[in-house]
């Protein structure tokens, strides 16, 4: 799991410990909160591309929770520095896993990825998501 140091990174895997599930967690630093509860908890960055392999070697299923961000107001200040980071950050890591034959890849994201002005107000139209799969 990359993005393990951060708030929802550190509960995920802690669920699946609970789980009884074995979990790598990976970040740039340790979690904030408490120390991991996962197995093997690993400081990398991932915009290194043999972190990335290093990060998911061994494993069956990536969650993909790894991101430059630090709230909106960081993010509205570097917009080229955080697209660059997150774009390598993914490619590397989705390569990664291609390359040591992963299983299943889950990638996340943020609400930070939606306009500031659609974040500020109650009253504005609902965000609205949709999955999509593969064409047959």
């Amino acid at each position: 799991m990359t993005g393990a140091g951060g708030f929802i990174g550190h509960h995920l895997a802690s669920y699946f410990r609970k789980q009884g599930h074995w979990v790598r967690g990976v970040d740039l630093k340790h979690p904030d909160y408490a120390p991991s509860d996962a197995d093997d908890f690993q400081v990398r960055d991932l915009r290194d591309p043999e972190h990335a392999r290093e990060a998911t070697r061994g494993v069956d299923d990536v969650y993909a929770l790894a991101a430059d961000m630090g709230g909106m107001g960081y993010i509205s200040s570097n917009h080229a520095t955080i697209q660059h980071n997150n774009a390598l950050i993914n490619l590397n890591t989705l390569e990664a896993a291609r390359q040591n034959g992963v299983a299943r890849y889950l990638y996340t994201s943020s609400a930070c990825v939606y306009p500031e002005y659609k974040q500020t107000a109650a009253a504005v139209t609902a965000l609205k998501e949709d999955a999509h799969r593969p064409l047959a």
